[in-house]
């Protein structure tokens, strides 16, 4: 219900395994592209679920995929899946770069996962992962899985996270680059101070000149502010 696929939407499911939530999807869209690691599970998955007609499988790495290939100029993709827990992060960084033809996201990830997706400056939880994913994506958290819903019981919570990637113009995604090395820079040494941890990148004199004070970490700095120190990074 919080996916609410329609038909004719452009759907990809990551990770069917079994097929539990793929049914469900596939009947409500009538054709749906899964993308499925492991070979046993992708050959055995549309017999399984009666060789549905609209059931386009690839055996693939996700983390490698090209999902752009998927999308087309006026059917922008849908992104759905249980992650992977192990792999979730890289597997979130990989989308990103897609984020320009997927419309929206609903995974469910592990619950320490999705806090560090929203969490805010100041907090324990925000790092770079919190940066790079609200500079894409607006995040809405909906609603937690206990460990109980699963088969055998996992040693930890879950979470249901819709993403959806926010319209970027040419000059803010050109900052992208720059905002990466910043903010994965600072989040390596996130003990220091951005007059140390940057020391590289920027001098103390510069980061001051973006309106951020130079003796700050960098967990306390909001996006806005790292998109100040991106663009005076990118200016030299």
């Amino acid at each position: 219900a919080a996916i609410s696929p329609q038909p004719g939407q452009r759907l990809v499911e990551i990770g069917p395994g079994e097929g539990v939530l793929t049914r469900p999807l596939l009947e409500a869209v009538g054709v749906l592209q899964v993308v499925e690691l492991d070979r046993d599970l992708a050959t055995t998955l549309a017999q399984r679920l009666g060789e549905p007609e609209g059931l386009i499988i690839h055996q693939a790495d996700a983390l490698r995929f090209d999902f752009g290939a998927l999308a087309s100029p006026e059917a922008p993709l849908r992104v759905v899946g249980n992650l992977p827990y192990n792999v979730s992060t890289p597997l979130l960084f990989h989308l990103f770069e897609h984020a320009d033809v997927i419309d929206d996201m609903v995974f469910m990830l592990q619950k320490e996962v999705v806090s560090r997706l929203v969490a805010e400056p100041g907090g324990r939880q925000y790092g770079r992962l919190s940066v790079m994913a609200q500079f894409r994506c607006e995040m809405a958290w909906l609603f937690d899985v206990g460990p109980d819903a699963f088969d055998p019981p996992p040693k930890v919570d879950s979470a249901i996270i819709r993403m959806q990637p926010k319209a970027i113009d040419g000059s803010l995604k050109a900052l992208e680059p720059s905002l990466d090395r910043l903010v994965r820079t600072a989040f390596n040494q996130k003990r220091k101070t951005l007059r140390n941890s940057l020391k590289k990148l920027l001098p103390p004199e510069s980061i001051e000149a973006a309106g951020v004070n130079s003796s700050a970490r960098p967990e306390t700095l909001s996006l806005e502010s790292f998109l100040e120190l991106a663009r005076a990074l990118a200016s030299q």
